[in-house]
C-alpha cells in the first residue's frame, strides 16, 4: 500500500496529526492525497494518564479514554484516513523518493513519514539508529531518547512529534507538535504556501 503520509503511533501527537491532515484532505491541493496512521498504542503513556490541567478536557479525563475516543473521532469525521490496527513497525528505510515501512505483518511505501512515538527505551525500529540521541528535556535519571531534528524534521520527508521529538511529556505540548507537523505537510502539499485548517461556525 502506498501513502503520501503515514503516521506511526496512535498516541496524542499521532492522533492530532492525523485529525489535522484529515481535515485538510478536503482542500483542492490535497484531495488526491492518501494518509494513514499505524495505531499501535500499547506503549502510549496515555494509557495510565489522568488529566486535570488541559484546556478543553473535562477534569479527571482518563488518557485511555482519549485513545479510544480519538480513534473514533478520526474515523467518524475523516474516514479517508486509513487506520492500521494490530501492526507494529519494525523497520524504516529510504526507498525511491520516500520510505519503506516494514511492520510485523506488511510493508508500506510513503512519501512522508511521521514518527509519533514515546521517548522510552528500547527504541526497536531498525534503520533510525543514526538519529537517536539522549533526550534534552527529560530528567537524565529517566534515560530517555529523542530523534535528532530541526523544527520536527529529521530529514526530508521524515518528521517526528511528541516526546520522541525532544519535547516534554505534556498533553498540550504533544498535541501541538502533532498539529505543527500536519500543517507543515499541508504547506508542502500546497506548493509551500503557509497553510492551516480551521473549521468555522456559520453565522
Amino acid at each position: 500500500m502506498v501513502f503520501d503520509t503515514l503516521i506511526i503511533g496512535g498516541g496524542v501527537s499521532g492522533l492530532q496529526c492525523a485529525l489535522i491532515l484529515g481535515s485538510g484532505l478536503q482542500k483542492p491541493f490535497s484531495k488526491d492525497k492518501k494518509v494513514g496512521i499505524i495505531m499501535h498504542q500499547k506503549a502510549s503513556h496515555l494509557q495510565n494518564a489522568l488529566f486535570n490541567n488541559v484546556l478543553g478536557l473535562q477534569p479527571a479525563t482518563l488518557g485511555k479514554n482519549i485513545l479510544l475516543e480519538g480513534s473514533k473521532q478520526l474515523s467518524d469525521l475523516y474516514p479517508e484516513v486509513i487506520q492500521i490496527e494490530k501492526e507494529k513497525v519494525i523497520e524504516i528505510h529510504d526507498f525511491s523518493d520516500g520510505y519503506k515501512i516494514i511492520t510485523n505483518k506488511k510493508e508500506y511505501i510513503s512519501k512522508n513519514v511521521v514518527l509519533a512515538l514515546n521517548y522510552a527505551k528500547p527504541f526497536t525500529i531498525r534503520g533510525l539508529d543514526a538519529y537517536i540521541e539522549p533526550h534534552k528535556r527529560a530528567n537524565p535519571t529517566k534515560d530517555r531518547i529523542q530523534l535528532k531534528n530541526e523544527s520536527l524534521l529529521v530529514k526530508k520527508g521524515l518528521y517526528c512529534c511528541g516526546t520522541i521529538a525532544g519535547l516534554r511529556s505534556q498533553f498540550a505540548i504533544a498535541a501541538g507538535s502533532g498539529a505543527s507537523v500536519a500543517t507543515d505537510i499541508l504547506t508542502l502539499w500546497n506548493n509551500n504556501i503557509p497553510t492551516k485548517v480551521h473549521d468555522k461556525v456559520d453565522i
